[in-house]
């Protein structure tokens, strides 16, 4: 590609070369843009339907990177220079009337009818405003792949890679043309090898293993400005790691030049790209199709998805390059018949407020970033979607863009007829009305207070009632106060001194946790963690039995955060086949596709084995929905006490609060 383009520019005249270094309008790329959003929200609105789809974002990375370098390398050979200011001030009318119109339509609603969530939103809206959307949610913690959060600003963190990218860009490119005009397919080489070595660092700041918290999974965090950050959201999330898709559509850029490649032989061989770009776009859906999601629950925990980060990235923007050098080729079909077709450039064209508004659409429905969309939801959000989308288009980025806002404000010049007078009360009330949003969303913004939303914040509360079983610490002896029944803490390592046996025993994930100082209130002991899997199980029943502190009842809930396997459940089972009584609740995580696993192994227990309870706290919930929040799973106050009362029911036991004793821990 490289040579034959140089050789055809060689062979013409400086003038004739400037004069034919314009970018035309290239529909296969709006196309291309369709696909990407359309993946993203599919993606967005029910993981299951498909996997991948969050492929799309980078897909968008790829075009950037393209485009961007192909825009600038047209202006300095036509001109013989780069305007930064010109290159900015198109990017400013191009990305900040809908993202304003988004923050301050965020805020505003937010403000009316999620009000307490206004302190957490702060962040994000300076974040969003500032475009380090991707940084600050690496800093802070906010995971990007936090299901039970309320996030309408989220997917922000992309705009934000690639403001950062426009940003830099043309200073890099500024320098390339100055020093390198002749040697654009070199620089072509160094930016394809820089993608490489990108998806190389990727690859090696990732980790593989579940991933908990800095001190149970150290491994899978970094130090990051003195914070310990997950390395997962750090390969996801910041520009560095994330720059490979760029790189790689500049690249292309440089060897690419629609205008090189109309005069170079290759320009002849339209059938050839169209075979190309076909494989590159169906590399594209296998991927997307095939992909697991970027963070999925495993029987040992939440882990990433390997292949995405040991050059899934790469392979998607191998792939999108193929498509783009199909698509802008003169004489391929697949840039005009197939991705050129008007409903996917109507689509493409709009990309952008698509994928600006669907995100906070889809969070004011359903409340919060886990919980699945069903067809008749997603429907109906992307009705409104697309009417907003359009009006945005039309009334908003358009006369921006076009710059007849400008010329709406410069109307207020003018001799002082009586016409003029009207037409500036109409401004006036018109920029007074407008104006009226951003102020109120500022004001409530600054004086919100800042709390943890509802559900992280009911766990945090519930933690000082747990009890952790594998911490170092040692238990003491055996008291010899008889009404003393309950333990504290247990060590790691077995112990042959005589210990207290756990009256009841409870071992759950962050559903369990919510509960804990109801359930603790009757002397149950709780040793419950967020994103527990279900496996962990038979770790601490192997432990708590071999320091001779089991009891004789256990009550488990596990596989919020994942499915689990038969030889799991039998494993921890069969290590509790000498307990009096068991009882396992199934699982309520609506929307999640193992929840139906998980509940049909946990039906099936007292067949194998007699000692166990099902008590179906699914069944007991789907008619309660005041029990749970948002996310149809998580305990409200009123849910801690009906999941209390019907363990105790299962257990054979009264509601009667037990006197509290505690035990010391010693050497």
């Amino acid at each position: 590609m490289a040579t034959e383009t140089s050789s055809a520019e060689g062979t013409d005249s400086t003038a004739e070369i400037r004069a034919r270094a314009v970018v035309p309008y290239l529909p296969g790329l709006d196309g291309l843009r369709a696909v990407a959003v359309v993946a993203v929200i599919f993606y967005h609105a029910n993981h299951a339907w498909l996997q991948g789809g969050f492929l799309g974002v980078e897909v968008f990375f790829v075009i950037s990177g393209y485009l961007i370098t192909l825009l600038l390398v047209a202006e300095s050979t036509r001109t013989g220079r780069i305007s930064l200011r010109d290159f900015w001030l198109r990017r400013a009318r191009r990305l900040l009337p809908a993202l304003w119109t988004l923050l301050v339509g965020v805020t505003t609603y937010v403000a009316f009818f999620r009000r307490s969530e206004l302190g957490t939103l702060r962040g994000d809206v300076v974040a969003g405003f500032t475009y380090v959307t991707n940084w600050f949610q690496v800093h802070t913690g906010s995971s990007y792949f936090s299901s039970f959060a309320y996030a309408p600003l989220r997917h922000l963190w992309s705009l934000a890679v690639e403001e950062q990218f426009y940003l830099l860009w043309p200073l890099l490119m500024l320098v390339v043309m100055r020093v390198g005009r002749r040697r654009l397919p070199l620089v072509g080489l160094l930016f394809f090898l820089a993608s490489v070595g990108i998806a190389v660092m990727c690859a090696i700041v990732y980790r593989s293993g579940p991933i908990v918290d800095a001190t149970e999974t150290p491994g899978q965090y970094v130090s990051f400005l003195g914070r310990d950050v997950s390395r997962i959201d750090f390969a996801y999330l910041s520009t560095i790691t994330r720059m490979g898709g760029l790189f790689i559509g500049a690249a292309l850029g440089l060897w690419w030049r629609p205008w090189s490649v109309a005069r170079a032989a290759i320009a002849r061989r339209g059938a050839a790209l169209d075979f190309v770009g076909l494989v590159g776009l169906a590399a594209l859906g296998v991927m997307m199709w095939r992909f697991r999601n970027v963070v999925s629950g495993t029987e040992d925990g939440a882990q990433g998805y390997d292949l995405l980060y040991r050059g899934g990235f790469f392979l998607v923007g191998l792939a999108s390059i193929a498509v783009i050098a199909a698509v802008t080729h003169p004489t391929a079909v697949l840039g005009r018949a197939v991705l050129g077709n008007r409903l996917l450039v109507w689509i493409g064209q709009r990309s952008y407020g698509l994928y600006l508004y669907h995100w906070a659409i889809f969070q004011f429905s359903r409340k919060l970033a886990g919980n699945a969309l069903t067809w008749p939801q997603f429907v109906g959000l992307m009705a409104i979607t697309l009417v907003l989308t359009e009006l945005s288009y039309r009334f908003i980025e358009t006369p921006v863009r076009k710059g007849k806002f400008s010329l709406w404000l410069r109307s207020w010049r003018g001799a002082e007829t009586p016409e003029r007078r009207r037409h500036r009360v109409r401004m006036v009330v018109v920029g007074t009305v407008v104006a009226t949003f951003p102020v109120f969303a500022v004001v409530n913004l600054s004086t919100a207070k800042l709390r943890l939303d509802d559900i992280s914040q009911s766990l945090v509360d519930a933690e000082q009632s747990t009890t952790d079983l594998m911490t170092p610490t040692t238990l003491a002896p055996a008291p010899t106060d008889s009404t003393a029944t309950t333990v504290a803490a247990a060590p790691i390592a077995p112990t042959t001194t005589a210990v207290a046996k756990f009256d009841v025993l409870a071992i759950g994930d962050s559903v369990m946790l919510g509960a804990a100082p109801e359930m603790s209130k009757y002397g149950i002991t709780v040793d419950a963690k967020k994103s527990r899997p279900f496996r962990a199980a038979l770790e601490i029943v192997n432990y708590v039995k071999s320091i001779g502190a089991l009891g004789d009842e256990v009550v488990i809930h596990l596989g919020t955060n994942s499915a689990t396997t038969p030889e799991t459940m039998n494993a921890i089972f069969a290590a509790l086949a000498d307990v009096d009584r068991v009882v396992v609740l199934t699982d309520a995580v609506p929307g999640h596709n193992w929840e139906e696993g998980n509940n049909s192994l946990i039906r099936a227990l007292p067949d194998t084995f007699p000692n166990v309870t099902v008590l179906d706290w699914k069944l007991l919930v789907d008619p309660n929905p005041d029990w749970v929040y948002d996310d149809g799973t998580h305990l409200r106050p009123k849910g801690q006490i009906a999941y209390t009362e019907a363990i105790m029911k299962a257990l054979g036991r009264p509601l009667v609060p037990v006197p509290t004793t505690s035990t010391t821990i010693g050497d």
